[in-house]
């Protein structure tokens, strides 16, 4: 990819520094620009010509961004780096406050992909309050789980079965699903005889999926649902 030396937001030439540190500090700044589509070029210029000096500022404005696009390619630039250099301030992002930066800092793990991240997965993302802090947390855990350790992260993912809407039951469903039969049956075994039919439902319906992925969620669920029922009639089978 050819790169100019031009302001991502005026296009006009911002002259040339021996360091680079005059067009850095210049195209940084212009990830904090009122226009979607200057931070968007901003982001990929950065990523295009990596410079550990723009981390702090892209985990930075991770956490802010409200633009879907814009957060991609942030995280995409953030890729472009050594993981020596992002992982360790991802992983700090991990205790911040703010449930987007917590969310942002996972999904860009979960892309760079590099284990050493892995003790950082704790059962308190998995089971983060925020739908999407968790779900990040799941698509993280299944990239960067180590060989041996699918059954524990398993468990943990069964554990959050029932919760939130359909969205958010896909997305765990898919995580127990990626770690494969061995790890996900054991974990849906009991889940599908707990008492909130919520969990029950949920789970049988994940197990379906794992054995027929062609039969789609909501059919899942339903087909559950409906077992359920037979279930609990006077006589019915468990």
């Amino acid at each position: 990819m050819t790169t100019t030396n031009q302001d991502p937001g005026t296009g006009t030439d911002r002259g040339t520094d021996p360091d680079r540190g005059t067009d850095t500090a210049w195209t940084v700044r212009a990830l904090d620009d009122a226009r979607p589509s200057v931070r968007l070029r901003a982001a990929l210029a950065i990523g295009s010509t990596p410079d550990p000096r723009s981390v702090d500022k892209l985990v930075e404005r991770c956490a802010a961004e409200p633009d879907f696009p814009v957060r991609e390619m942030l995280t995409w630039a953030l890729t472009r780096h050594a993981p020596s250099v992002t992982v360790p301030r991802l992983v700090d992002e991990l205790r911040s406050g703010r449930a987007q930066a917590r969310s942002q800092a996972l999904h860009t793990l979960s892309k760079i992909g590099d284990r050493r991240a892995w003790p950082a997965i704790t059962e308190a993302l998995l089971s983060d309050a925020d739908d999407e802090v968790a779900r990040s947390a799941w698509r993280a855990a299944v990239v960067l789980v180590p060989e041996g350790e699918e059954s524990g992260l398993a468990a943990a993912l069964a554990a959050q079965l029932g919760r939130g809407g359909r969205e958010t039951q896909l997305s765990l469903s898919r995580a127990l699903i990626a770690l494969g039969e061995a790890a996900a049956e054991p974990a849906l075994g009991p889940a599908m005889k707990d008492p909130d039919p919520g969990v029950r439902h949920h789970a049988m319906a994940t197990q379906r999926l794992l054995s027929d992925p062609e039969s789609g969620f909501e059919y899942a669920i339903e087909e559950a649902k409906r077992v359920t029922a037979l279930q609990d009639r006077p006589g019915g089978e468990r």
